[in-house]
């Protein structure tokens, strides 16, 4: 379930940031829930009290805990505290999109930003998104495949023309290209090297627009029926989409790519 994901992402910014180390523990066994909130430092201040607004938060009604992260600095905040208002946000998909008010809201902890940290910290969460959505990538081609190979048209199998199964084999490969870059920028984040923020920023370019485009090309392979509301692969085409913007937009990765190459 997502909100086991949003667990997981939040007891790793816990871990990596040393910040509301107490909820370490119970996020870890499942005692409690978490999310991460992001926002613009602008817009917000983050010292003993946090001020501000949060959007596009995940699973942030079902979470006990919010680690509130900007440039400025990072703190562990107690969804219960007085102060704190959620707010669902509708989505085209299934992603569970939350805004979050903090209104002078107390923390459990916090203390003025890592850079260093929190940059490996968003590096690696991105790197483990991006991992899950390979995953759903190979799921949809298995049902596609299983699809092709009973589904006939003109008297023969779709998975009969070569045509068709070109495409699958493009999709499996790109597919599996991408897990194996993202498998090189998880070692890069966990290892601390240099190069670690633009390989998981190629990771996560790479890892969404394929997850998207494998999708979207199975969708194609089912033809009317993969369009239907009730089928499964036109919600995962819808749940997807929003990967090529979260965790900053695939634009704002090939700015990130860029920028490392050419030194800007």
């Amino acid at each position: 379930p997502r909100v086991v994901q949003s667990t997981l992402y939040t007891a790793l910014a816990v871990c990596w940031l040393g910040i509301g180390s107490e909820w370490l523990p119970r996020l870890t066994s499942g005692e409690a829930r978490g999310a991460i909130a992001m926002f613009d430092p602008r817009d917000a201040s983050v010292r003993a009290r946090v001020n501000g607004v949060a959007e596009f938060v995940a699973d942030a009604d079902q979470a006990d805990a919010i680690v509130v992260s900007t440039e400025a600095g990072v703190a562990a905040v107690d969804t219960t505290s007085p102060g704190v208002a959620i707010e669902p946000v509708p989505t085209m998909g299934g992603f569970p999109a939350f805004t979050v008010r903090f209104g002078d809201v107390a923390t459990l902890e916090s203390k003025p930003v890592d850079a260093v940290q929190l940059r490996r910290t968003a590096n690696a969460v991105v790197a483990l998104d991006c991992l899950d959505l390979v995953g759903v990538g190979e799921a949809v081609v298995d049902r596609t495949v299983d699809y092709m190979k009973e589904r006939k048209q003109f008297g023969s199998r779709l998975a009969d023309f070569q045509a068709l199964q070109f495409r699958v084999a493009d999709y499996a490969t790109a597919l599996e290209a991408a897990r194996l870059l993202l498998h090189r920028a998880a070692v890069a984040v966990g290892e601390g090297e240099p190069a670690a923020t633009r390989l998981a920023a190629q990771a996560k370019l790479r890892a969404t627009d394929t997850g998207f485009e494998v999708v979207n090309g199975c969708l194609q392979l089912h033809g009317g029926y993969g369009y239907l509301r009730d089928h499964p692969i036109e919600r995962v085409l819808r749940d997807v989409r929003v990967h090529q913007i979260l965790e900053g937009t695939n634009e704002i990765m090939r700015l990130i790519i860029s920028r490392a190459m050419l030194g800007n």
